[in-house]
């Protein structure tokens, strides 16, 4: 029998997505960049992600809890949009290859507009080329969840997957990210989280409040190695950042794996709009699943131009009397629209 909630007024479904924090060999993160067409919120930079897919895989009932939970369906699903959008293919070789499986570039790029445009299944694709989709070394962190007051939303769980480190075996063309030709994204770029946190906060790209707040967590770990003798050799010390990032995510009550998301008002302070993490969204109230209660995230929504004023701070450190007290932490149409436009599937911003 499936495991439900009911629920004392009607609430929009949340739409099953998934999305992948991609880690290059030399510890960046991909972001793709929207394009400029796109009907609210042009320009952003988003993780690859999008909606689950029949075809990833069965999902519980959407009256059934356990469909905000890690399941095979979220990772094919993130696979396959990571593919669909990067050109990157996180498959290894049925043949028991510890390496990506390695395709010539005009048989990537056939395959991933072939799977764009449901001309084949991707699982089919990828097993047709002797691979098999790399879904087992996806990391869950975090999963977000729309807030229940806005119309459309999405329950969309993140994930971690660390490409191979740089070795002399592994085409690097493998690994390099493209656009889709303008479909969805105009660019895709791998860079160290610091650095695209900094491009955020000087206002030179947008980002939205899931994606600030996991780079702001990945940027403690994930550094480039200074160019320093007296250190151990590189590639080792990029493990240990990987190492120690996921011991991090494996913390916490619960874990960063654990961790449901539904993001809250807390109050305003001039434009700005703090938000509280600590929730799990209503779907989840009574099932022990929790967010972040340490930190909150300021933001101001600025309409179609995005975002701006993005912080991460301990919420130990806001006073106690400002929370609920201190000012209006109502929202209006822009800010539902901003929460809405932050934590729906990439594809859905077009």
């Amino acid at each position: 029998m499936a495991s439900s909630k009911p629920s004392s007024e009607a609430i929009a479904t949340a739409s099953p997505s998934a999305s992948i924090l991609l880690v290059s060999p030399n510890n960046e993160i991909l972001l793709l960049q929207r394009v400029k067409k796109s009907s609210s919120f042009a320009s952003a930079h988003v993780f690859p992600g999008g909606h689950i897919d029949p075809d990833d895989g069965p999902l519980p009932s959407q009256d059934d809890v356990h469909i905000h939970e890690d399941n095979p369906a979220y990772r094919m699903g993130a696979i396959r949009e990571c593919f669909e959008e990067s050109g990157i293919l996180l498959a290894k070789s049925r043949e028991g290859s510890q390496h990506l499986l390695r395709l010539d570039e005009a048989d990537r790029d056939s395959g991933r507009h072939a799977v764009h445009n449901k001309k084949v299944k991707f699982q089919d694709w990828v097993r047709s080329h002797g691979g098999e989709p790399d879904t087992g070394f996806l990391h869950p962190f975090t999963r977000w969840l729309t807030p229940s007051h806005i119309p459309r939303r999405f329950s969309t769980q993140m994930y971690l997957y660390f490409l191979p480190l740089a070795h002399p075996g592994i085409p690097q063309s493998l690994q390099i990210p493209t656009s889709d030709g303008g479909v969805e994204h105009t660019e895709a770029h791998f860079l160290p989280p610091a650095e695209w946190l900094s491009l955020a906060k000087a206002d030179k790209i947008i980002l939205f409040p899931p994606q600030f707040f996991l780079l702001s967590l990945v940027a403690d770990f994930l550094k480039v190695p200074r160019a320093d003798s007296a250190q151990a050799p590189r590639l080792e010390i990029l493990q240990d950042q990987r190492n120690k990032l996921l011991d991090f995510i494996r913390t916490g009550d619960p874990s960063w794996e654990h961790k449901c998301i539904s993001p809250s008002a807390l109050r305003k302070e001039g434009k700005r709009l703090m938000m509280g993490l600590d929730e799990p969204g209503q779907e989840l109230e009574g099932t022990g699943r929790r967010g972040d209660a340490e930190r909150v995230i300021w933001v101001q929504f600025k309409g179609k131009e995005g975002t701006s004023g993005l912080e991460v701070a301990w919420r130990r450190d806001a006073q106690s009397d400002d929370i609920g007290d201190g000012g209006d932490a109502s929202s209006n149409a822009s800010e539902d629209e901003g929460l809405r436009q932050a934590l729906r599937g990439p594809k859905e911003n077009l």
